[in-house]
């Protein structure tokens, strides 16, 4: 392991340019293929999610590789939710009862953009587009690859392979393919998928509706969400499913059926989508899939980061955020001086794997809670006690969306234990009439509340752990 060693990053995203920049930043001649054309002078959405949710945990990555402030200056902070309901109706729910504390909507071509461009600045950084990886030869680190332009197949021989290459990964793929060794590999689709739409920015050029929140219409068994853009436009997505219910993908096939769908169910977003039935029949359809596997790496030669490890779905907006927590938690094993790549490669996954399949969870657990529960009276009533504890008690209560989107510093796995045992506390308080939620309580009765939830907090903890939980 030295800085001569010639390393190969298959994949340019999110995760593979700010690994490329960090391994830059320290040294290392890092090589990058990336399948898909230069982003920053084509048009590549093709149907991807254009806007993210950036947090804490992403902006730590940023900061460590000191692109913080330009990617600031790309976000669009959102301070909350913005339910809607049929009638049109709409309550606020904030991300947390702490001043400062927001998700930021963030373009991913315009993000993936700045750290590209950083990433070429270094001279021991290449980046090669249209180069479409084909497969590993996970013994030699030989990578195989089809030139899209030209044709022509070509392969690099690497020292070390580093595989972001999405949750499609060829890297992954090869693992399995050439059992050369024991690996264990899940994927797991939702019975959902999602289309994306527009809400486009009025005639000034100005947001349609408050740009300062995350927008949800939540339905039980689909709903829509939005996310504001800086051109004053929405990006609009449809989670629904395939086949299941009155309104699903496989029948929503006319313009008549599209239309009556949103006028029976969205009739205020259908009022500020005017290309709803073009974009709904033209626009594709996404997947939603879970991905876990183990090992990550082979010997002293191969990894995986990003989504090609563990890709999850969209609903705790931690995909991203994730896949830069993992450049920052490697960029630590580094800094422990292991030797060689077989050391760090290991240390790395037994730092990381528990809390990546964390937040897979609790990304399937928000998806359930988002398209129905946040409209429930009982989670009304425990949010709203959430956010007066938090407020009053900034520096003791932390809510479980508060410790995995803005504290980078709790794994995502002690986030989701200590947050599931704490929401199982709040809710028995409620239902069990031992807490009497109020709009007016005063600092003396919320702390008397405050020690009631730690008290039945860790007495959930403690029987979750004797059940090996």
């Amino acid at each position: 392991m030295n800085k001569k060693d010639a390393i190969l990053i298959i994949g340019a995203g999110l995760c593979g340019s700010l690994l490329a920049l960090r391994l830059a930043q320290r040294g290392y001649k890092v090589e990058v293929f990336e399948s898909r054309p230069d982003l920053r002078t084509t048009d590549i959405s093709a149907g991807r999610s254009i806007n993210l949710a950036l947090s804490d945990r992403g902006f730590k990555a940023l900061r460590l590789c000191g692109m913080e402030e330009k990617a600031r200056e790309i976000c669009i902070p959102m301070y909350g939710r913005l339910m809607h309901d049929k009638e049109g109706n709409t309550f606020a729910s904030n991300y947390s009862g702490r001043e400062n504390e927001y998700i930021n909507s963030i373009s991913r071509g315009d993000l993936n953009g700045i750290l590209l461009t950083e990433a070429e600045k270094h001279e021991n950084v290449n980046i090669h587009f249209n180069k479409k990886c084909t497969s590993v030869d996970i013994e030699n680190t030989i990578v195989h690859f089809k030139d899209y332009k030209t044709k022509e197949t070509f392969s690099i021989d690497a020292d070390v392979v580093f595989g972001t290459d999405g949750a499609g990964s060829i890297l992954r793929k090869s693992y399995y393919l050439e059992k050369k060794f024991l690996f264990s590999y899940s994927q797991n689709y939702l019975t959902h998928g999602y289309k994306e739409l527009e809400i486009p920015a009025d005639k000034n050029g100005k947001h349609q509706i408050s740009d300062g929140h995350l927008h949800i219409w939540p339905r039980g068994d689909y709903m829509l969400i939005a996310l504001p853009n800086m051109d004053g436009s929405f990006t609009v997505t449809l989670f629904l499913s395939y086949e299941e219910g009155e309104y699903n993908f496989s029948n929503l096939t006319s313009e008549e059926k599209i239309t009556t769908f949103f006028e029976n169910e969205f009739p205020d977003a259908l009022a500020i989508i005017p290309n709803i039935k073009e974009e709904f029949l033209n626009n594709p359809t996404g997947v939603l899939g879970t991905v876990k596997c183990s090992p990550w790496n082979y010997q002293n030669k191969t990894i995986l980061l990003g989504d090609a490890a563990h890709a999850i779905v969209p609903f705790y907006g931690q995909g991203m955020n994730a896949s830069f927590e993992d450049v920052t938690v490697f960029d630590e094993i580094l800094n422990q001086d292991l030797g060689n790549w077989k050391s760090v490669f290991k240390t790395y996954e037994k730092a990381r794997k528990e809390n990546t399949d964390a937040i897979a969870d609790l990304a399937l657990d928000n998806f359930y809670e988002m398209k129905g529960h946040v409209a429930n009276p009982l989670f009304k009533e425990k949010r709203k006690l959430e956010m007066d504890l938090e407020k009053t008690f900034p520096t003791e209560y932390f809510s479980k969306y508060s410790m995995v989107t803005f504290n980078e510093n709790i794994g995502y796995n002690e986030a989701m234990k200590r947050g599931r045992a704490q929401d199982k506390a709040l809710l028995n308080l409620i239902a069990d009439n031992k807490v009497i939620t109020d709009l007016n309580m005063t600092k003396d009765e919320l702390k008397v509340v405050l020690e009631k939830v730690k008290i039945e907090t860790n007495e959930i903890l403690a029987e979750d752990k004797i059940a090996g939980l």
